[in-house]
């Protein structure tokens, strides 16, 4: 791939998630919606349909066979990342691969392994740190806030009984699929080793947790507290507090505005993010870019950053004894 290519992405899955990718592809011009893979063709068909996309292929190997794909879009829920994303790389096609990564930290070693022996691109698609805002408050902490000290995050969305939060064989709970969120909200302006780590969680009947709290120490003294829950509305908010002042990120899932207060909460501004398509357009921007210059992996997220959030959710989960079938 070269810097003027338009980057062919093929779709796997037919969820409300690869329905925002392609919603996000389709007002592109440098990336398109080029194919979509589903468990049956009549799925796929009528994605296709209404997306406006070019190929459909009534099951995932189809797709990963097309010689013309340049990267494939894995949209499936987390508990079935491993497997496809398996033999899209053993068929040396580029893989970016949505959040939750993998279900747990093995595979996600397994899987980021074999990427670097086969020499093939592969991302996560965790789409915040992507996102333009992550340079923004980046500058923000160094300059205008005075010695940061503490983090909170919270992320909740009240889902009901939905089968990818209660089942155990879907990877379900609140940490996988909302907790990530707010341990990357750390771990994107402060990647420092965690030196003591506190956690509670309360759990549905099925055994997956459905809020949490987590309680980090940082190596460098930044103390974080983030709750994450899936039977509540929250108010997603991000604060990054220093001795100077703070900064308040109104949803920590997609910012939108990052409110600057100096000393004694004093209002200062409030500072917008670029208009989006959907958010989802940096990570596909990204991995286009990362393909051109020939990289592994993109820059924006790391393949080490990848696995530590995957290896810090597996030990969080053994605390609470929140298990699924393929640990």
């Amino acid at each position: 791939m070269t810097q003027t290519d338009i980057l062919r992405v093929g779709i796997i899955g037919t969820g409300w998630i690869a329905e925002k990718a392609a919603i996000t592809l389709n007002g592109l011009k440098e990336c398109e919606a080029y194919s979509v893979g589903s468990r049956t063709l009549e799925k796929a068909e009528a994605f296709a349909r209404q997306w406006k996309i070019a190929k459909a292929y009534g099951s995932y190997a189809e797709l990963i066979a097309d010689p013309d794909i340049d990267l494939v879009y894995i949209g499936t829920p987390h508990s079935h990342h491993y497997d496809v994303t398996k033999e899209a790389l053993l068929a040396g096609k580029p893989c970016l691969v949505e959040k939750a990564f993998m279900a747990n930290a093995r595979q996600a070693k397994e899987i980021i392994d074999l990427a670097h022996e086969r020499k093939v691109f592969l991302a996560e698609a965790i789409w915040t740190r992507y996102q333009p805002v992550v340079k923004m408050m980046r500058e923000l902490i160094a300059t205008r806030i005075g010695e940061p000290r503490m983090l909170t995050a919270t992320l909740g969305y009240s889902m009901g009984d939905k089968p990818r939060i209660m089942r155990p064989d879907l990877c379900g709970g609140a940490l996988l699929d909302l907790g990530v969120y707010a341990l990357n909200f750390v771990r994107m302006f402060f990647p420092a080793d965690i030196v003591s780590i506190e956690s509670q969680c309360v759990k549905s009947k099925t055994g997956m947790d459905l809020t949490n709290a987590i309680s980090l120490v940082l190596a460098d003294g930044m103390l974080c507290n983030l709750q994450s829950s899936a039977q509540c509305v929250g108010d997603n908010i991000g604060v990054v507090a220093g001795t100077e002042g703070n900064l308040i990120i109104d949803n920590i899932n997609n910012p939108q505005q990052i409110t600057v207060n100096g000393p004694d909460r004093t209002y200062i501004e409030t500072i917008h993010v670029p208009q989006q398509i959907t958010g989802y357009e940096y990570q596909f921007q990204a991995c286009r870019q990362a393909l051109a210059d020939g990289l592994l992996e993109p820059r924006e997220m790391p393949h080490r950053e990848t696995l530590y959030i995957m290896e810090l959710m597996d030990a969080l989960r053994a605390k609470w004894d929140v298990r699924y079938p393929m640990d």
